[in-house]
């Protein structure tokens, strides 16, 4: 048997010996085939998918398998299904981390858009007891307020609803917040050294639905914080994001910390 002969055959018995790769579920087939559209930028936010009838005739498959690629992709936030009218390209929500206290104004200009800080109320009031048992106070004593709505590229993305412990931060209501907004001015001036997260799905009030800019029954995400400075609570904060415009999650490591970029 001459070399080429020798070569064919070894070539021919190392495919054999190859793993052959399982074919793709049909409805993962669906699936990949409109994930590509929308990643390449062939379908962009907003646009209108093909219908399931016509995707029934593109891939040949069954109605319901189409349906379960279609029923995947909207659970998974990559579509949005309209009962009657059709399947759309989701918005591209962005997403702000759960491990770390985030400045949102850099994560939007990272993102290349405007952001602007409206800073509707700076106050003293008296601490209602749910605020004073967070703060580790006396219900009815001084602590600070303060109201923000931060907005991307002029759409209202959270509104800040904070409150501040005036034994920790006495010169809070001072600051000039139109320079510096109350989260970055408490993180760069106030060593905190734990941070407590926890996020609820809510629907907004009528006033904080005309702040964002919503219909009150849109469901709304609400990140409520908590530091401590030494043991000391430092600030009680309630972030409301309208679920249809944002997101709040984190990547991290198997041993619990943070991956970050």
């Amino acid at each position: 048997m001459n070399a080429a002969a020798l070569r064919a055959n070894a070539e021919a018995e190392s495919a054999a010996a190859a793993p052959v790769e399982p074919a793709l579920a049909l409805y993962q087939q669906v699936k990949e085939f409109i994930a590509r559209k929308i990643q390449d930028g062939s379908w962009r936010a907003g646009d209108r998918l093909p219908s399931e009838s016509e995707l029934v005739l593109q891939f040949g498959m069954s109605r319901m398998t189409v349906n379960r690629a279609l029923r995947e992709l909207s659970e998974q936030g990559r579509i949005v299904r309209v009962a009657g009218v059709g399947s759309f390209v989701a918005e591209d929500k962005p997403q702000s981390t759960l491990l770390q206290i985030a400045n949102l104004a850099s994560e939007i200009r990272q993102r290349g858009h405007d952001y602007r800080c409206d800073v509707l109320t700076v106050e003293r009031v008296s601490a209602a007891m749910e605020v004073a048992a967070a703060l580790d106070l006396r219900t009815g004593e001084s602590v600070f307020h303060a109201v923000c709505v931060h907005r991307e590229d002029g759409v209202a993305v959270q509104l800040e609803d904070r409150y501040v412990n005036p034994r920790v931060v006495p010169t809070f209501a001072q600051q000039d917040f139109t320079q510096l907004q109350p989260s970055e001015f408490l993180v760069r001036n106030v060593p905190f050294d734990q941070v407590e997260h926890v996020v609820d799905a809510v629907l907004p009030t009528p006033e904080q639905a005309l702040l964002l800019g919503m219909e009150p029954a849109q469901p709304c995400l609400l990140l409520t914080r908590r530091t401590w400075s030494r043991g000391v609570p430092v600030t009680l904060v309630r972030c409301l994001h309208p679920a249809s415009r944002y997101r709040l999650g984190s990547r991290f490591r198997a041993d619990g910390n943070p991956v970050f970029g």
